[in-house]
């Protein structure tokens, strides 16, 4: 029988949210990241995000941590504190069986009850599953920026989508 938990990132995790961090810059273009991150760069991600009080999720099956999950003010000026941008990332052998619905569901329910506004996802434009993943969840696409990432030798699109909360 799978046991399947979602919970509080601690330190403890850090080195299987590398992992997965990791394998989405060297393999995918879900992050505009080119070179990998080293343990202590994730410490320090980790830390600012308690710091500043924004969320760190996980979730597991059977003992292994599946995915990670975040959100961080959208832009840093004032003017946008009541507006985040969220991350969800789940390790390439555990996608597809609704750990990512569970992240960014507990996610939008953490931001409507700190009271933010928006909640905003900046993808490219050739993950389809993504966006309409998103727009599932109530997201609406809101702009759409030709050509401002460049990965794996070519140009790429992002979309924005937003959740009004």
């Amino acid at each position: 029988m799978n046991t399947t938990i979602l919970r509080e990132a601690i330190e403890k995790d850090l080195p299987s949210i590398l992992t997965i961090f990791n394998y989405h810059i060297e393999h995918t273009t879900v992050i505009y990241h080119y070179n990998k991150r080293s343990l202590a760069e994730i410490q320090t991600w980790f830390q600012e995000k308690k710091r500043l009080n924004f969320p760190i999720l996980v979730t597991e099956e059977n003992g292994k941590l599946t995915g990670y999950g975040t959100f961080g003010q959208f832009r840093p000026h004032e003017a946008y504190q009541f507006c985040i941008e969220h991350s969800v990332y789940v390790s390439p052998d555990h996608q597809g069986k609704g750990f990512g619905k569970q992240l960014i569901l507990a996610l939008i329910d953490i931001a409507k009850k700190e009271n933010y506004h928006n909640m905003v996802a900046g993808i490219d434009a050739e993950n389809k599953f993504s966006i309409k993943f998103h727009q599932k969840l109530g997201f609406q696409e809101v702009g759409y920026l030709k050509e401002v990432g460049y990965k794996f030798d070519r140009w790429l699109d992002l979309v924005f989508l937003q959740l009004n909360l």
